[in-house]
């Protein structure tokens, strides 16, 4: 575990230091790209999950911004702190990783004041394994993977209670200390970037999207147990800060997120349903 937090901050540093770059420059570079180029063009640097959050702005940056009148600046993260950090900083103008409820969490843990757009995509949880192909075999005092942030091992706990492994009791946050386990089993916190490396480690891992896209595994493919997409409050959204509402340019990226050419990108890139629309 100690290498795993190692390894995540690592990561997240480096991600960090290329926040810091892209957003560096002096006062009067700063507010050049703020008001945009000789152009006439507005440069907004967004932080991003590698996939499919930077994916998705990727392709807009390469097909719709210049038509729009932006360019973006995409800075990979790949963890769930530092890009609200970032944004409240100043080093990012907006972020595009995050679900609402986890955003509510952030906002009173950073005391910052930021809005989100409206849902862009899902990313289903899935239940993985490399050592069973059905929950129905899992094995007593088997090890069960999961996500060590508050707002994801909800969701995940969730997808493990549709599944009959825990009882959520009601008027109850869910998280591995509140619920009733319904089989003999351990819980191991696992940060998410590490989710798909602890496979082989443990009996089944409950694994977020982005982490087994990025891993190599396929939803459609791969899982065990999916998580639905109706009527999900973890739709994936851009937020940026408040006192920023005004921003045209930032206006005109939450525009081109719910386009009909994105939704007809994320349908055609994850054709197997790992990410799906939510516009």
């Amino acid at each position: 575990m100690r290498n795993t937090r190692l390894f995540a901050a690592a990561a997240a540093a480096t991600a960090l230091v290329l926040a810091g770059c892209s957003g560096g420059g002096s006062d009067a570079e700063n507010s050049d790209a703020a008001d945009g180029n000789a152009e006439g063009t507005q440069t907004l640097v967004v932080g991003a999950s590698p996939s499919p959050h930077a994916r998705i702005l990727n392709f807009i940056n390469d097909e719709l911004a210049a038509d729009a009148g932006i360019e973006l600046e995409v800075v990979e993260y790949t963890d769930y702190i530092l890009p609200n950090e970032a944004l409240k900083s100043g080093d990012l103008d907006a972020n595009f990783y995050q679900t609402v409820p986890y955003l509510e969490v952030q906002k009173e843990e950073l005391d910052v004041d930021f809005t989100p757009g409206a849902g862009v995509h899902l990313e289903p949880l899935g239940v993985y394994s490399d050592k069973i192909d059905d929950l129905a075999d899992l094995p007593d005092g088997a090890q069960v993977g999961i996500i060590n942030d508050t707002q994801n091992q909800g969701r995940a706990l969730e997808l493990l209670a549709s599944a009959g492994l825990v009882e959520i009791p009601e008027g109850e946050d869910a998280t591995i200390f509140t619920v009733e386990k319904l089989k003999d089993f351990e819980f191991i916190e696992v940060e998410g970037p590490q989710l798909v490396r602890s496979l082989p480690d443990v009996d089944i891992a409950v694994i977020n999207g982005n982490y087994a896209q990025e891993g190599g595994l396929s939803i459609a493919d791969d899982a065990l147990l999916v998580e639905s997409p109706e009527d999900n409050p973890a739709v994936n959204v851009l937020v940026w800060r408040t006192e920023d509402n005004d921003n045209e340019a930032l206006k005109t990226l939450e525009e081109l997120l719910h386009s009909p050419e994105v939704k007809q990108f994320i349908e055609e890139t994850w054709a197997d349903g790992s990410v799906i629309p939510a516009f």
